[in-house]
């Protein structure tokens, strides 16, 4: 049976320890994908099944833009893609009972959202991407719980580490019902080698490792997303699981 949660409630999971499962691939080093034919996977992540983890912040950079689609890389009024690596992310959720049961929690909502190669946001007054809505998009999770999302590894902006944010919600809108927020991370060394190509070469190196990141710290490497080498790009599978 699903919690009811006021907004009051959302807003004081962010800080607690709520109930978050992480499921993912082994790692294995990242330090040279630089062939089509390899396949290497991530680093230091130390994802396990139905680990609780803590939530984190939405961010300033949320916009309930609606838009169901799997493929989020581009504006849907203009078609125009966003530059980058390209990145296949499977999410597959379960919902946790009090007795530690876990099961697929179907149904769900799940947004993904996250800024371009060059640290872009879209549909940011500030930052001059108003109307925009490229790399944002969500999908709802089947009947094994199962998401997935075609999107572009990520870029990097002043004072953040690399990252990806992602909601999680069973009634939005609603008086009642799940929601969660988080974000995932990515092995330093495999951004290092995505970002040392265009465009991201053209920013220049970050200013901020997952170490020296704040909100990095309140999940660590148990939101570390292994990813491995596909084509020319990468993908990989994260299992989440919330308490209900």
């Amino acid at each position: 049976m699903h919690r009811t949660l006021d907004r009051r409630d959302v807003l004081y999971s962010i800080g607690s320890f709520v109930a978050l499962g992480v499921i993912g691939c082994g790692g294995n080093d990242a330090s040279s994908p630089t062939s089509p034919s390899t396949s290497d996977t991530s680093t230091g992540s130390t994802n396990a099944s139905c680990v609780v983890t803590p939530a984190l912040t939405e961010g300033p950079y949320f916009v309930d833009e609606r838009l169901n689609r799997s493929d989020i890389r581009s504006d849907p009024a203009t078609g125009a893609v966003r530059a980058g690596v390209p990145l296949t992310l499977s999410l597959r959720l379960s919902q946790i009972s009090a007795s530690g049961v876990c099961s697929a929690l179907s149904g769900a909502l799940v947004d993904m959202w996250h800024c371009d190669a060059l640290g872009l946001y879209s549909d940011i007054g500030q930052q001059n991407t108003s109307g925009q809505k490229f790399l944002r998009g969500y999908q709802l999770s089947d009947a094994s719980g199962a998401v997935q999302f075609t999107t572009i590894y990520p870029g990097w902006y002043m004072g953040r580490a690399v990252h990806i944010h992602f909601k999680i919600r069973t009634s939005p809108g609603a008086s009642s019902g799940l929601e969660f927020t988080s974000q995932m991370f990515f092995d330093e060394t495999l951004t290092d080698t995505v970002h040392a190509q265009a465009p991201y070469s053209t920013k220049g190196r970050r200013d901020t490792s997952n170490a020296s990141d704040g909100i990095y710290r309140g999940g660590g490497s148990q939101l570390l997303f292994p990813l491995t080498q596909s084509g020319n790009g990468y993908s990989g599978t994260f299992n989440a699981s919330v308490r209900v």
